[in-house]
């Protein structure tokens, strides 16, 4: 059984801001997750296991709660999400802190997926690999480089005789990226917009999966835990 995180929101700060929006969002889908057959990978605040159920994971796994989460589920039990139980905490310090966290999160779901071949095979449970594939597998490898390939994409279709529509979304997407950027800069200055600074949060989010790949695969990402500052 998995319980919720949830982020104590600071009003004034946007770091927490971002890191609150986020836990809610992710709330959101375990929770659909859960009703449509499992939660993929239980929050190591707050998770409980049948004692016979639990198997020993590497002394170099990097995402710990999630291995062992998700070496049970791929043995035919379900995780339960129970919202109800939940454990807070305050935000990270600051937007450093928080993507160092984010960055070493990456880097463990990388090798997670390394570790876990039999959950990408569809043949075998098809709605757990499924939403183990959609939730987090798209999630720490390809989303960033979509999101990029979108943009670039976007650009070249624009160009008349096509639909109106692609100009649409060229436009939203360069709001989107400018509001991300304003997002940056007044994170720098330490001012507080969240209008700006959820969009910077995204993106950031996004980057933290590349550069978790890049160290991953450099063999850089140490499996100690190094706690984020937090208020």
């Amino acid at each position: 059984m998995s319980g919720e995180k949830r982020v104590n929101i600071d009003d004034v700060d946007d770091a927490t801001a971002g890191e609150g929006f986020y836990w809610k969002y992710e709330s959101k889908l375990k929770t659909w997750d859960s009703e449509l057959y499992s939660v993929v990978g239980a929050a190591g605040e707050l998770f409980s296991i049948r004692t016979r159920l639990y198997e020993p994971v590497p002394a170099d796994t990097i995402l710990d709660d999630f291995m062992i989460s998700m070496l049970i589920a791929s043995k035919g039990s379900r995780i339960v999400y129970e919202p109800l139980a939940y454990a807070t905490e305050t935000g990270s310090e600051n937007v450093d802190e928080e993507l160092k966290r984010k960055i070493r999160i990456a880097a463990g779901g990388i090798q997670s997926i390394s570790r876990l071949p039999g959950l990408l095979n569809p043949f075998g449970n098809f709605v757990l690999s499924f939403q183990y594939i959609s939730h987090r597998v798209l999630r720490w490898t390809v989303t960033p480089f979509f999101m990029m390939l979108a943009l670039l994409l976007n650009l070249l279709i624009v160009v008349p005789p096509h639909a109106y529509i692609y100009t649409v979304l060229l436009v939203c997407q360069c709001a989107f990226y400018f509001l991300s950027l304003l997002g940056w800069v007044f994170e720098k200055r330490n001012l507080r917009v969240k209008a700006a600074f959820i969009p910077y949060y995204f993106c950031m989010m996004n980057y933290a999966v590349v550069a978790g790949i890049r160290r991953y695969m450099a063999g850089a990402q140490s499996a100690v835990w190094e706690k984020a500052k937090r208020k």
